[in-house]
């Protein structure tokens, strides 16, 4: 006992949000630290090995602008490890950017994980931190921790809903009493509909934009719902036209980027009612009451909680620090010991 504590003292406990866009890091007693885009860029040689050359910001920074022999990597696709040799050295960078002065143990690290991912999956993700350096890791369900950090009552018998959507993946689950009573996991989120702005750009005009430039659109113009007076604005876009393979600039419409991205939030919709429907009675009513508590970076879309009150008939609300809720959600886990051993995963 008197060992363990010691280890505890000298190792800094992270709490890590691994997500498909953004890694997000809470260390014990500091706070979150890092939240920077889950991309790593690496220099191949002739033999085909990888040398790690920036990771983070300055990584993304280098998406669509190297030269052929350099990547920018995303190891994460849809919330699950798609690279486990780029992604384990990620981990290890942010584990390393979090080292307090006094850390001389390896950490105990507390990840957030899709609710629907294999134990294939699962053993994946810990093999990754174990040997980023982690002395011991344990799973919580993003959807439970994104309850826990944006305040939700989830160990009281009460039923309360959040839908997380990150970059991935929706999370939709109903929790009560500590646990998740009933979860829809769709592998949508803010990157499908980067994509789905940039292939309808392409297949209307002809037109090749980058990922980049697809988010910052979605980002500044997007609006899924509410018709505002922004909403009338025509935009200029550059890229590069695919018929002459030239750079170009063309002008879109903010309702066209509505209809853009439609599919997606048809899904996110849709998931969202699909819970609704398999909801028990019981709970269903305290959610009618309390209604639906919206997290993650997706969830900052324009007009998606008045689409939904609309589409469901109940109160929606986005939480103040989205993006957060996560992380914060898996730093109280790494907090409260009780809190721990209620929620990880097996």
């Amino acid at each position: 006992m008197f060992f363990q504590s010691i280890m505890n003292y000298f190792s800094s406990d992270l709490a890590i949000d691994l997500g498909t866009a953004n890694t997000l890091v809470y260390v014990k007693g500091r706070g979150v630290i890092i939240n920077e885009p889950s991309v790593v860029a690496v220099k191949k040689d002739s033999k085909g090995g990888k040398k790690v050359l920036a990771v983070g910001k300055e990584a993304k920074e280098m998406v669509g602008r190297t030269p052929g022999n350099i990547e920018a990597i995303k190891p994460l696709k849809d919330g699950v490890i798609a690279d486990f040799e780029v992604n384990e050295r990620m981990l290890r960078y942010f584990i390393k950017k979090s080292k307090g002065k006094h850390s001389i143990f390896k950490p105990r690290i507390i990840i957030a994980v899709p609710h629907g991912i294999t134990q294939v999956e699962k053993k994946a993700v810990k093999e990754s931190a174990i040997d980023a350096g982690a002395r011991d890791v344990y799973l919580v369900e993003e959807p439970m921790a994104a309850a826990i950090g944006s305040g939700l009552p989830v160990q009281d018998a009460v039923g309360s809903m959040v839908v997380d959507i990150g970059g991935g993946t929706t999370e939709v689950a109903i929790i009560s009493l500590g646990g998740i009573v009933h979860s829809v996991s769709v592998r949508v989120g803010g990157n499908k509909m980067d994509a789905s702005i940039a292939g309808y750009i392409k297949k209307k005009y002809s037109v090749l934009i980058g990922e980049g430039t697809a988010e910052k659109i979605k980002i500044e113009y997007g609006n899924v719902y509410s018709a505002e007076e922004m909403e009338q604005a025509n935009i200029a876009i550059k890229g590069i036209d695919l018929i002459t393979g030239v750079p170009t600039s063309i002008d879109i419409s903010t309702e066209e980027i509505r209809e853009a991205l439609k599919d997606p939030i048809n899904i996110i919709v849709a998931s969202v009612k699909d819970a609704l429907e398999q909801t028990p009675p019981e709970l269903a009513s305290d959610i009618v009451g309390s209604g639906i508590m919206l997290t993650g970076g997706g969830s900052l879309s324009r007009g998606l909680d008045q689409l939904l009150k609309k589409e469901t008939g109940l109160p929606v609300v986005v939480y103040e620090d989205a993006l957060f809720a996560v992380v914060r959600g898996v730093g109280m886990i790494l907090d409260n010991i009780d809190l721990l051993s209620e929620v990880t995963m097996e």
